[in-house]
């Protein structure tokens, strides 16, 4: 079976949520030993969103998957997929929820973990539903809420993220049209799987064996994770658009993993793309994690930076060390503002 035989994974719905709680940098300041220069200078970040206490990943969830689904037209699902690093619970999965709450209890639903990298391994999983004939229709949701992983009295992590939610409805169609997902590229490296961590819960810190501390919180090694996201996005990127028989000058909008506007200054000029192809909202929202790739799309789409028959690279690197790329022709969809 060719692969245009098997179907392509097709774009036809999008939507995304973000909670209601607005985090300035101002508002950081008065607690943290920094300033409001010192977070914009870093990160280019102004503000970004946080969930309420009581407010959880699913409920940001399901909000975006409402979103994408009424995007496409209303209809049922054959398949949830949802990507995030804060499930409700370790145990059981998020997703099974999620459906059941959009009204898609059922249908098979999964949760995905590739931390920032989410959404486009969620991406190549949705696509194998397809490809596979398990499902004609597949909703993908990217959602995280970041901010509950944080360590409250930290500088150097607590400015960088925000939590939100961003889905897409891929259904069955033709390779080439508008919409389908290119050829992904995905890779990973365990072997610095500690640049990235939140070591207490698991089967190898236990948290009843644990003392109070850090090891409970978000921890990054910052400068060796922004070599090795700049490095591996470019890489990918590149590996996507041989794959899919484009060129650099064929890209008309590159959507990044929104980690902080240093990295993407340094992505851009690593992949000699002009400035203007280079899509953000990082200042506004924070860096949101596995959401950050399809919130974006959203956005742009509604303030009409991107517009249909436009071509995209997308992008991603995450911890794990997980990364990605494909390319997709962008194409007309109906989407509503959150």
């Amino acid at each position: 079976m060719t692969s245009a035989e098997a179907g392509a994974a097709v774009i036809c719905g999008l939507g995304y949520w973000l909670p209601a709680r607005v985090v300035s940098n101002a508002e950081l300041c008065t607690r943290l030993d920094t300033s409001e220069e010192w977070i914009v200078r870093r990160t280019g970040i102004s503000r970004r969103r946080w969930v309420d206490p009581g407010e959880a990943t699913s409920d940001l969830a399901v909000e975006a998957g409402k979103a994408a689904l009424k995007s496409a037209g209303g209809g049922s699902v054959d398949a949830v997929v949802l990507a995030t690093t804060t499930p409700d619970y370790r145990c059981p999965a998020t997703a099974p929820e999620v459906a059941a709450r959009l009204g898609l209890g059922g249908v098979a639903a999964l949760d995905v973990s590739a931390v920032c990298s989410g959404f486009l391994y969620g991406l190549a999983t949705a696509a194998g539903f397809i490809a596979a004939d398990v499902a004609e229709r597949v909703l993908l949701i990217a959602a995280d809420a970041f901010s509950t992983l944080l360590n409250p009295d930290d500088r150097t992590t607590q400015p960088l993220f925000g939590d939100g939610a961003g889905a897409v409805v891929l259904r069955r169609g033709a390779v080439g049209e508008a919409g389908a997902i290119g050829p992904l590229v995905l890779g990973s490296d365990g072997d610095r799987s500690e640049l990235i961590t939140v070591k207490a819960g698991g089967s190898r810190h236990p948290m009843w064996g644990l003392p109070a501390g850090d090891s409970r919180y978000f921890q990054m090694q910052g400068r060796e994770v922004y070599r090795q996201s700049t490095r591996r996005m470019a890489e990918a990127a590149t590996d996507a658009l041989a794959a899919a028989g484009w060129r650099l000058d064929d890209v008309d909008r590159l959507i990044a993993h929104q980690a902080n506007a240093r990295i993407s200054a340094t992505l851009v000029e690593l992949l000699g793309l002009h400035r203007d192809v280079v899509l953000q909202n990082v200042a506004e929202v924070g860096n949101t994690a596995a959401a950050s790739i399809p919130v974006l799309l959203a956005q742009a789409v509604l303030d009409g930076s991107l517009r249909p028959g436009q071509r995209v690279l997308l992008t991603a690197f995450g911890g794990g060390l997980t990364w990605g790329a494909t390319t997709l022709t962008w194409p007309e969809l109906d989407i509503h503002d959150a």
